[in-house]
């Protein structure tokens, strides 16, 4: 998928449909790598006091006990740092970074998908975190050649991304404020389960592309979400994370429910033979909240919930 493929016209702005597709294209790459780990011992001026963790792909890495200069290649880590409350110890982050605003003002060490190793080195980090949706096999190797430990994240669940968040304050040790959020996150998810445990489930398409058309698959966030917030995907039979659909396989399905990106109002009035488009329960979704496995994806969560269920929710608008 290229970004000249997606629909610029339909977008807010060329940055936002950079982040878009980025995103989109981090979770097609494997969740699974090869990856050669390294001693952090060839570092000169490696923290004497170290541990080793295992990372969400069952790595053994060597990591200091109390890391300070953290370099986070993934937006959603970013979130995560910030919301344990160690923003000041992020010494750099990549230019798809942009939340919370304190993050615009730390270092930008290139995109998510092309890290520059020199600028990491320069910031002297003692800790690298990515997502395997973020990073290709080359910028491992030459981060852990330098001795640089990196931590690999892998959530593909709500539940997963609250598993992370856990992981990560154990890992940067910010254990306390971890637990904290995470039992708070653990309690809104609930809260969203309980009150549409018993409501009908609206069929939905989530519409991230307009050309081609793309939607989510059944291994990707986005249906985990739909799935928890109480309504069932078209799509979710589909193998791949974000698939192509045709409007005729859309209009055969029949949604009752439409999310889209910013703009894309004229692909929905070839979607006007659908319940969704005559009954006008098309929804703007912000991709923040649903694209990146951080604390707001349960923010996306409550909101998704309240769109298919509206009557649930009245009270909380």
């Amino acid at each position: 998928m290229n970004a000249h493929r997606l629909n610029a016209a339909d977008r807010e702005s060329s940055t936002r449909l950079r982040r878009i597709v980025s995103l989109v294209l981090f979770s097609l790459l494997p969740a699974t790598l090869t990856i050669s780990v390294s001693s952090c011992s060839s570092r000169k001026n490696s923290p004497v006091t170290s541990r080793t963790v295992t990372d969400e792909l069952g790595r053994i890495v060597q990591v200091p006990a109390q890391p300070q200069r953290i370099v986070s290649l993934a937006p959603s880590i970013t979130e995560i740092l910030f919301a344990l409350g160690v923003g000041d110890r992020v010494a750099g982050v990549t230019s798809y970074c942009d939340y919370p605003p304190a993050a615009r003002q730390k270092t930008p060490v290139g995109d998510t998908l092309k890290p520059s190793v020199e600028r990491i080195v320069a910031l002297k980090a003692d800790l690298v975190i990515i997502s395997t949706a973020s990073q290709v096999e080359a910028s491992f190797r030459k981060l852990e050649e330098l001795g640089i430990p990196v931590y690999v994240t892998n959530p593909r669940t709500i539940d997963g991304v609250v598993e992370s968040i856990d992981k990560i304050g154990e890992l940067i040790d910010a254990r306390e404020r971890a637990l904290e959020l995470t039992d708070e996150l653990r309690r809104r998810i609930t809260n969203v389960e309980t009150r549409v445990a018993k409501a009908s489930r609206p069929s939905v398409l989530v519409i991230l592309g307009t050309e081609p058309l793309i939607t989510a698959g059944a291994g990707s966030f986005i249906n985990d979400l739909i799935n928890r917030a109480g309504a069932r995907s078209i799509s979710a039979e589909e193998v791949a994370d974000y698939p192509q659909y045709s409007i005729e396989a859309v209009v055969a399905r029949q949604p009752e429910i439409i999310l889209l990106q910013a703009g894309g109002n004229e692909l929905i009035e070839r979607l006007r033979q659908t319940p969704a488009a005559r009954s006008n329960r098309v929804y703007h979704i912000d991709d923040d909240l649903l694209l990146r496995p951080g604390p707001r994806i349960v923010d996306g969560l409550e909101q998704l919930a309240a769109k298919f269920h509206p009557e649930l929710f009245e009270r909380d608008s």
